[in-house]
């Protein structure tokens, strides 16, 4: 049976290594969230570095979720120091458990606060696709498939919670998911 992948990508105001209170507040929720989402009926796995280094992505050991990537219009640093983004790379058994993951508790509460921490930008920050049962996606696959999304909008390939796929390809709507409760950007 095919699972769903999930990329999210943002730009934030500070470096990761920055000392304010905000930075460390990100860090903090950031960490809970993690252990919330973990526990979420569907959760699967997620890309995790092998050396748990704080704010290390690029060229840390990402194991079968390959090597870390971004974006092309990511022009911020790429070193410890300098790194200035957030990006996610998840796997799930199904829509629905994603969605509700996404937008409910303690991810609504991080959600809420996103523009604290995030730049506004015109280009979307989340995509899903479908995979093989027993696939792992990698960085690459997401950042295309966002680069894709933003290029050409919703299809099999690259969408959203907005403007769904079923793993057939075929447009789905979910229960609870609209044009009001999922803005893409």
């Amino acid at each position: 049976m095919p699972h769903l992948a999930m990329y999210t990508f943002g730009v934030l105001k500070s470096a990761l290594a920055d000392p304010t209170p905000l930075t460390g507040e990100f860090y903090e929720l950031g960490e809970a969230v993690y252990r919330t989402m973990g526990q979420q009926p569907g959760y699967l796995a997620r890309a995790e570095a092998a050396a748990g280094d704080r704010g290390l992505l690029f060229g840390a050991d990402w194991g079968a979720w390959g090597e870390f990537a971004v974006p092309t219009w990511y022009e911020k640093g790429r070193t410890v120091e300098t790194t200035a983004l957030a990006a996610t790379l998840s796997l799930w058994t199904d829509q629905r458990s994603a969605f509700d993951a996404v937008y409910t508790g303690l991810h609504r509460d991080a959600l809420n606060r996103r523009y604290d921490w995030f730049e506004r930008s015109g280009h979307p920050n989340y995509v899903i696709w479908w995979v093989s049962d027993g696939a792992i996606p990698t960085w690459q696959d997401g950042v295309s498939r966002l680069e894709h999304l933003h290029d050409h909008g919703s299809a099999p390939h690259a969408f959203t919670f907005h403007h769904p796929f079923t793993s057939e390809g075929t447009p789905t709507r979910m229960k609870d998911i609209g044009p009001t409760s999922d803005p893409v950007r």
